[in-house]
């Protein structure tokens, strides 16, 4: 019996642990803030491929004659005289070398910097945290490292790996295959037409391997949506404490809008002697009027109040020689309608004007 109860308060507890609310907002930037963010990095991959294809099949021709003027003139200026050689020449080799490799690959990988960079903000928006750069003990735990290598987001990665393996596999067979009969021929063109003829192979496959991995991509991001919701979520606990710590716990809270009140309520009663009039209806509500013509255009409320509340205003009134004028219709009104400091509305200015000329024609 004993065993039965403590497993009955076990599985509670974890029940009661269970992540299943959304993230708060709160949580949400503690993840930002700590480098945690929704991001798949096979767009980056795929959008990164296409590109340079892209940027191969644009500036192509404009890589090939610069390679080839380069090449024909280190042959005819440097190879054929290396005997001729001398340190300044070096070095004006290696500046030559370094100029054709800006002008060839700068194009491409200026291109392939914007949109990466592009690709990444579009997920991530701007962000700059060094969190991830911390040092923490806990990665050099060989327990924490081997579950890392065989939990569930490495088998996902390893699938994806073993997509794309194969399909840029299949594409290059395939293509093989296709131009098999074709490879004999190369041996009668020249060697720029056989550059070209190469580069529309790679052209193609590598087109159709940056579309196939941005259906990948597709389909990773919405993995990783799902992944990244579901770490974020949180248990009731959780959610309970964090409104604590934002909102404040709510049984303090609740106190200190009972003292507001009481405080409010000890003002309102010591305004109750400046009133020039209570009006009531005549047991359920009391409310205090007063007209200061260098403060409001009109009368206003100093205070009011219903049942018990009421009663202490006629009671402090009573006490200081407050006048008290019984007028059901107009108390009731007023108690609905008019907050405290406020002045009255335009059509009760008579019959409260007729209540105040009663009251000051007993005072003179």
């Amino acid at each position: 019996m004993i065993g039965l109860s403590l497993n009955f308060v076990i599985d509670l507890q974890l029940f009661s642990e269970e992540k299943t609310e959304k993230a708060t907002p709160k949580r949400r930037r503690e993840a930002r803030e700590k480098g945690q963010v929704l991001q798949s990095k096979e767009i980056n991959s795929a959008i990164i491929v296409i590109v340079s294809f892209l940027c191969l099949r644009i500036f192509g021709n404009h890589m090939l004659s610069n390679l080839l003027s380069f090449s024909n003139s280190f042959y005819k200026e440097y190879f054929l005289k290396s005997d001729m050689f001398n340190t300044g020449d070096i070095s004006i080799l290696m500046m030559r070398i370094v100029g054709i490799m800006v002008i060839v690959v700068g194009p491409i990988t200026g291109f392939i910097l914007i949109f990466g960079v592009a690709a990444s903000y579009l997920q991530l928006g701007f962000l700059f945290t060094t969190k991830t750069l911390e040092f923490k003990l806990s990665r050099l735990n060989p327990i924490e490292g081997f579950k890392k290598i065989i939990s569930k987001r490495s088998l996902v990665e390893l699938l994806k790996s073993i997509f794309k393996i194969v399909v840029i596999g299949y594409l290059i067979y395939k293509y093989a295959i296709s131009e098999i009969y074709n490879i004999f021929k190369l041996l009668e063109l020249s060697i720029e037409s056989i550059v070209t003829y190469i580069g529309g192979i790679v052209f193609n496959v590598g087109i159709r391997s940056g579309i196939a991995l941005l259906i990948l991509a597709i389909f990773d991001y919405g993995y990783q949506w799902w992944d990244y919701e579901k770490n974020l979520k949180m248990s009731k606990q959780e959610v309970k404490e964090e409104y604590k710590q934002t909102e404040g716990n709510p049984q303090i809270k609740s106190k200190i809008k009972e003292k507001q009140r009481q405080m409010a309520m000890r003002r309102m009663m010591q305004d109750v002697p400046k009133a020039d009039v209570i009006i009531t209806n005549p047991t359920h509500f009391a409310i205090a009027l007063k007209y200061d013509k260098e403060m409001y255009e009109a009368p206003y409320v100093l205070a009011k109040g219903a049942d018990l509340i009421a009663k202490n205003i006629k009671d402090i009134a009573k006490k200081h020689g407050v006048p008290t004028v019984e007028n059901k219709p107009l108390a009731q009104t007023l108690y609905n309608t008019v907050e405290i400091g406020q002045i009255i509305p335009e059509e009760l200015y008579q019959a409260v004007a007729e209540v105040l000329a009663y009251v000051y024609s007993l005072k003179y």
